[in-house]
């Protein structure tokens, strides 16, 4: 295997998304109250496709490759830019950035199940190791540290929503590892790409914003302070954490940034702290400690 010399610049890169991942938590929690969850992705992402529009507009051209593939565009975007998203921010509204931060560092755990289900990938005995150390950290977040909590089974439904949210994105990432149709220019241009998934996936987010409001749920209170949040999760964490983690992994390789992307519920921690008074507990750590624990050792080769 290729040495890998992990220099200051890639590990600034690798430590950046985390970082605007957590802050998107914080700032989705904290604008719970005025906007509601579906609505509030279909803002996000129409904000981002629009400041990319300038970087890669041609692929959204009738002569694109991309619509020759747009049934596997659709999908990949229903599981991150109108699943995933959707259920974080919906998460948010009943449970803690913290939480939902620490519950979604399961996704490995769902990487191998599916992995293992629909694309025969066996799973070793570290592996299995691995995934018993992180779904106890998650069931340490689930119980709120209280073994009592965990044998009534009383969850908070936005932990639920983020279990979810986690088993799309792990389903999403496994497609992007098995490439079919996606047509090669498109695939190695990271702003082309990225518009692809985000042009379809307002689709996905404006059919589920739309059923919000018919049910009665649709929330918004424009506001500046809101516009300022919306321009910062469309511009942090949706283009520059995506464009600095690529820019990451292909200098480090995805087995070092992998450890990276765990900061996210430290991170969130820090910030929690600051912005919403939300003191991270003892079982947090421990919770952190167990699945960070568990990856590492499911990674090890």
């Amino acid at each position: 295997m290729k040495h890998v010399h992990l220099n200051l610049s890639t590990a600034l890169l690798l430590t950046l998304p985390p970082l605007l991942w957590a802050g998107n938590a914080v700032v989705g929690r904290l604008v719970a109250p005025a906007v509601s969850p579906m609505t509030l992705n279909l803002l996000r992402w129409t904000i981002a496709c629009i400041l990319l529009l300038p970087l890669a507009a041609r692929v959204l051209h009738p002569s694109s490759p991309l619509w020759s593939s747009w049934r596997r565009f659709m999908g990949l975007s229903l599981l991150s830019i109108g699943g995933y998203n959707a259920l974080l921010y919906l998460a948010l509204n009943s449970s803690t950035p913290i939480n939902v931060t620490l519950v979604g560092s399961s996704t490995p755990v769902w990487m191998l199940l599916i992995g293992r289900v629909f694309y025969g990938y066996s799973i070793s005995r570290r592996q299995w190791l691995g995934a018993t150390l992180s779904i106890s950290g998650v069931m340490l977040v689930l119980s709120r540290g209280q073994l009592e909590v965990l044998l009534q089974v009383r969850l908070v439904a936005g932990d639920l929503y983020i279990l979810l949210a986690s088993g799309a994105w792990a389903y999403y990432s496994w497609m992007l590892a098995h490439p079919t149709t996606e047509p090669t220019e498109i695939r190695r241009d990271w702003s082309a790409f990225l518009l692809a998934q985000i042009a379809l996936g307002l689709v996905w987010s404006a059919l589920f914003a739309g059923g919000e409001w018919a049910l009665g749920m649709g929330k918004l209170t424009p506001s500046w302070p809101l516009a300022g949040a919306l321009l910062f999760i469309a511009l942090g964490p949706a283009l520059l954490a995506y464009r600095a983690w690529g820019a990451g992994v292909s200098r480090a390789g995805p087995s070092v940034a992998g450890f990276f992307a765990n900061l996210t519920p430290l991170f969130t921690a820090l910030l929690s702290s600051i912005f919403l008074g939300e003191l991270p507990h003892v079982y947090h750590a421990i919770a952190f400690a167990l699945i960070v624990g568990g990856i590492v050792v499911s990674s090890r080769r």
